[in-house]
């Protein structure tokens, strides 16, 4: 393998917006994420809507009434 041509790998922490963190071999010494496996729906096992541009909200605007008299339809 040729010399000085590889990426310094650095301790790094990690840190999520659940407030988890943890360290692992980076080319950065800090990295800032907003999911992490301790908040993950997959591996959580709980649903959470992660909206960041606020399409789900949009969405509730636009469709939110029709979904309702859909709903309320079907019960009667």
């Amino acid at each position: 393998m040729k010399e000085g041509i590889h990426p310094n790998y650095v301790q790094c922490t990690v840190h999520c917006a659940c407030g988890n963190e943890f360290e692992t071999l980076s080319m950065k010494p800090q990295i800032r994420t907003e999911i992490c496996s301790n908040c993950h729906p997959f591996y959580t096992g709980k649903q959470k809507i992660v909206d960041t541009e606020g399409r789900v909200d949009k969405f509730m605007q636009r469709y939110g009434k029709a979904l309702k008299t859909q709903a309320a339809a079907k019960k009667k």
